[in-house]
């Protein structure tokens, strides 16, 4: 893997640095720190892990939980079948439906946010528009809006440097805000704007 490499490149290294060649004795002493071979040791572990990443049985556990549940009641009651139906009706899975369709969202990797179709008849003169999403939990967006003089359109007036914009790479500086989390933005307050934000 990539030790073994590094382990190689390391040889080659120790050879140059005999030799005095320019800087290869800054990269020798850095392909040996050990904060490098952590991460490294890091690294391998991930890929392996992503190479035996774990899958779901099945996609559709709530639409299975319900089949389990008519089968259960038709069926004839022996000691097992008494025993599954009260565990279904046990606290822990009252929620179920709720609890698996949590489930079946993440085995299907339908927890992306959906956004709606762009039309199809964009009039050439229309300026080019894109939708952006950025998910915010607690962290502030890194960005401030302000109204332009002129047109009177909402638009971002500075993205802060480090802040949750400037890390997606999604908003600029100049940047009209038409909608915000799905409400129109037109005839607004910038303050009213960062309340919907």
């Amino acid at each position: 893997g990539v030790s073994h490499v590094l382990t190689l490149a390391l040889q080659e290294l120790s050879l140059l640095c005999k030799r005095d060649v320019n800087g290869v004795g800054m990269l020798y002493d850095l392909l040996r720190s050990r904060w490098l071979q952590a991460l490294l040791k890091i690294y391998e572990c991930l890929q392996h892990y992503l190479g035996k990443r774990p899958a779901p049985v099945t996609l559709q556990a709530r639409a299975l939980s319900r089949e389990v549940v008519e089968l259960l009641r038709e069926a004839p009651q022996s000691g097992e079948i008494k025993e599954l139906r009260r565990l279904l009706r046990s606290p822990h899975l009252k929620a179920s439906p709720a609890l698996l369709s949590a489930h079946d969202t993440v085995a299907q990797k339908d927890f992306e946010p959906t956004l709606p179709p762009l039309p199809d008849n964009i009039p050439e003169n229309e300026e080019a528009m894109r939708i952006v999403c950025l998910v915010k939990n607690n962290q502030p967006l890194g960005a401030t809006i302000k109204r332009h003089e002129i047109t009177g359109d909402i638009t971002v007036a500075r993205v802060i440097h480090g802040g949750l914009a400037d890390r997606s790479g999604l908003l600029y500086a100049g940047d009209k805000l038409v909608e915000v989390n799905g409400v129109p933005v037109e005839g607004l307050e910038p303050e009213q704007v960062i309340n919907i934000l």
